[in-house]
């Protein structure tokens, strides 16, 4: 029942793909641009002169989740090898093929992670502002046919796992971030 409604929902937000122009050109282009967008919205504030050290405390543990999660995904990936869904026919694929595997999604994963990662901060406006564009990807990555609806919620669950990690270890990883920091 739960993967029928899996492809259900996933041929549901594909369905227009391929057939209007404009909204295919607009998801290609958030599927392309969305992460780096977001990677240089919390990174341009490296250089913020005031709450300089909250910033680069945000930049750092936004970095770190990212990372931890997409090893988080290497890990999963040891175990579960998901086809996507354009290789079974149930999606019409609109982007270059990938070569890795669906499950989970590495864009939501990371998209995610960047939301995470500022809401444990304690920064919830901005978080509800990152929140906006990595939701439109999680979707784009849908409609241009290369995930499945599961593997971008398993993203989002490998972002969220990161970011708990991440936070559980402030203290541990405190030296290190410290020296970060000071850097120019």
């Amino acid at each position: 029942m739960r993967q029928g409604l899996d492809i259900a929902l996933t041929q549901w937000l594909n369905s227009s793909a391929g057939h209007r122009p404009m909204l295919d050109w607009f998801m290609i282009g958030v599927t392309d641009f969305t992460i780096p967008v977001m990677v240089l919205a919390v990174a341009v504030r490296w250089w913020q002169r005031e709450d300089r050290a909250n910033e680069r405390m945000l930049a750092v543990d936004a970095g770190l989740t990212f990372l931890f999660g997409l090893l988080i995904n290497q890990f999963i990936l040891l175990f579960v090898s998901r086809l996507r869904p354009y290789e079974l026919g149930i999606t019409h694929l609109i982007v270059a093929r990938s070569s890795d595997p669906s499950f989970p999604s590495d864009h939501a994963t990371a998209a995610m992670a960047i939301v995470a990662a500022t809401l444990l901060q304690h920064r919830r406006l901005r978080a509800l502002i990152l929140a906006i564009p990595a939701a439109l990807l999680m979707v784009s990555r849908i409609y241009v046919g290369t995930h499945y609806v599961s593997d971008v919620v398993g993203g989002m669950g490998t972002a969220l796992l990161a970011a708990i990690v991440m936070r559980a270890t402030v203290a541990l990883r405190q030296p290190i971030t410290e020296v970060i920091i000071r850097f120019p």
